[in-house]
């Protein structure tokens, strides 16, 4: 029986690298499905926090012409005050990951 070194060694010129390049390919196509799902998540939440911030500004509206509820009105402004916090702070933490990997030598 023949072990899979002797089985290299007999393949057809240029194998290696259709190897290779199949390999690439793979993990290409498995690198882009991770993105496309980070990038549906990220979507959404930048969705979440533009609808929070609208609902305020709904409710404000409301509010300015004499209807609405005061107490609700506070909370959809602080919610959507928080939700910007946040989205800010993640955001300045990617900046920083991303400028300690540009610093970094190769």
């Amino acid at each position: 029986m023949r072990s899979e070194s002797e089985f290299r060694l007999i393949a057809p010129p240029g194998y290696d690298e259709i190897q290779r390049a199949r390999e690439a390919q793979q993990v290409g196509e498995a690198n882009g499905a991770t993105a496309g799902r980070f990038s549906q998540q990220l979507g959404q939440a930048i969705d979440s926090l533009d609808k929070l911030q609208t609902d305020a500004d709904t409710q404000a509206d409301a509010i300015a012409q004499g209807g609405g509820n005061l107490h609700e009105v506070a909370l959809a402004f602080e919610k959507a005050d928080m939700a910007m916090r946040l989205a800010t702070k993640v955001r300045n933490k990617v900046v920083e990951a991303y400028n300690e990997i540009m610093r970094m030598s190769v």
